[in-house]
Parts: structure tokens; sequence; C-alpha cells
């Protein structure tokens, strides 16, 4: 049985069983991205604002790539805000091919794609 999803907007609202599962999902999901894309380093950061006020738990794990770094002469927040400005976002088919791969990653059969 599937258990329902929980709205919640601050971590501090996280019980204990979420709690302890958030750290090894992020590190796991974190590893796949790293396994697929071979980025410099994933981020991993929390955004949780819409219209200025706290929405929802939104966790953002992004491959940084020497490439977007030059592209924008940043790194860190400032490399995804430049992206967000720019509305940089890569195509569809792009994402597809990704997808399949971190599902492959994820689920330990990335050599069968």
């Amino acid at each position: 049985m599937v258990k329902p999803v929980r709205h919640v907007v601050h971590v501090a609202e996280l019980n204990d069983a979420e709690s302890a599962a958030l750290g090894p999902l992020l590190r796991r999901v974190a590893a796949a991205v790293t396994e697929v894309l071979r980025p410099e380093q994933v981020y991993v950061c929390l955004w949780s604002h819409a219209n200025g006020v706290p929405g929802h738990l939104h966790f953002v794990v992004q491959p940084a790539v020497r490439a977007d770094m030059a592209r924008f002469d940043a790194y860190g927040p400032a490399l995804q805000m430049a992206m967000f400005r720019e509305g940089a976002v890569p195509g569809k088919t792009e994402v597809e091919a990704v997808c399949r791969r971190l599902r492959a990653a994820l689920s330990g059969s990335l050599n069968e794609v």
C-alpha cells in the first residue's frame, strides 16, 4: 500500500521517518546524476518560495558542468540564478534521454541502456 503524500512547507515539519529517508534519497539521486552526467559537482538545494511565500519543499538536484560555468561566467547560486534568468533549459529529447539513463542508474541497471 502506498502512503499518501503529506504536504509540508518547512524541513522542520518532517517527521522522524521522513527526515531519515530524505538524506539517503538525496544521496542516491546525486550519485545517479554523477554516474550518468559526470559533472564537476552536483548541487543540492532547497527552494520553497512561490510569490515570496513558502509553498512546498522543492529540492533541486542540478549537475554543475564546466560548460555552463564558462557560458554564464558563474558557479554556485550565481550559476543557478543566471540559468534561471535566461530560462536555460534542455530540449525535450535531451531530457527524455537523460531520464532514461537516470532511471537505469537508480534501478541499478545502467548497463542495460
